[in-house]
């Protein structure tokens, strides 16, 4: 059965089951491979993504509650890791083994949207749920308070960007 779906900003015709988990249209079908798969049971966050801005569990969210919605995933954040989130992330060198990270950072970026100036309990109570083997949160905390710091000064983030691309070329 044909659904539509609004995401990452373009509209997308795709044929499947109503019940077929957003995780699997969004990886097997729209061939879009940052969104994770980890636990299946809405645990871990590797597969969230946003629905209307809000954080979702895609291993739990059915193509039929998407269809209306506006979908966004990791590769719709910012192609160009140019938002201020990805640069600290970055900087601060969360990722670790990185299967975590596109969870992570949605989950964050959601924050962010609604508490531009976040404390460590936002932070924290926004990121349960997100589960990182490798105990990356202290630093996951640390670039979260960076990147409002940088949202509120954009030459900052300007300068770590230009930081972020010659460290990636060393």
């Amino acid at each position: 059965m044909p659904t539509s779906l609004n995401i990452n900003g373009r509209v997308a015709t795709v044929d499947a089951p109503p019940d077929t988990p957003l995780l699997w249209v969004i990886r097997d079908i729209l061939h879009l491979h940052a969104t994770k798969y980890g636990c299946g049971i809405g645990q871990c966050g590797a597969c969230t993504v946003h629905l209307n801005g809000e954080p979702a569990r895609s291993c739990l969210t059915p193509l039929s509650a998407a269809a209306n919605a506006h979908v966004t995933t990791l590769e719709g954040l910012s192609p160009e890791r140019a938002r201020p989130l990805q640069q600290a992330w970055l900087e601060v060198d969360v990722p670790q083994c990185g299967y975590c990270q596109a969870g992570q950072l949605m989950s964050a970026a959601a924050l962010l949207s609604k508490h531009p100036v976040p404390t460590d309990q936002d932070i924290d109570e926004a990121m349960n749920g997100n589960l990182c083997r490798c105990g990356t949160y202290l630093r996951i905390r640390e670039a979260v308070h960076k990147a409002a710091a940088m949202r509120s000064n954009p030459q900052h983030a300007e300068l770590l960007g230009a930081h972020a691309a010659q460290k990636g070329a060393l």
